[in-house]
């Protein structure tokens, strides 16, 4: 069992997909700072100051030592139920660069990788040489 293990770790495409899941991982975490650190506080400056993490409605009890408070994360962390429409919003944001970002990504590759059609009628150079062998044969014996 222990080699068949080993056998399946040591096949390419395990190794590619954890490697694209950890520079997923990175690549998330480098939009999450994109988003929440540079976008959304200008965001937030264009519409006249809004901080869009502080928008939510709470949902159940608010402890007394947090009565008033608009800190998502204060109230989330002591176990408030908040309905976050204000995060929900920044992930969103999150999603559309991400998506934006690998759209681009994809582009690029269509656009240097050559085209299928293309691929499909250029046939390798001793496939020609072969035809035109057997071309030259038949033309001989006819």
């Amino acid at each position: 069992m222990f080699k068949e293990f080993k056998a399946f770790i040591a096949r390419g495409n395990v190794m590619d997909l954890a490697v694209a899941v950890i520079i997923g991982a990175a690549f998330g975490k480098i939009v999450s700072s994109l988003t929440d650190d540079i976008l959304m506080p200008l965001i937030g400056k264009a519409f006249g100051g809004l901080d869009f993490s502080s928008y939510f409605v709470a949902l159940g009890p608010v402890p007394a030592n947090l009565a008033g408070s608009t800190d998502y994360a204060a109230l989330k962390k002591a176990g408030v139920p908040l309905f976050g429409y204000g995060e929900f919003i920044t992930q969103a944001v999150d999603f559309l660069i991400i998506a934006f970002i690998v759209f681009l990504m994809v582009r690029a590759v269509n656009r240097v990788m050559p085209k299928p059609e293309e691929a499909a009628t250029a046939e390798p150079a001793d496939v020609t040489l072969l035809r035109e062998i057997r071309d030259e044969l038949r033309a001989r014996k006819g």
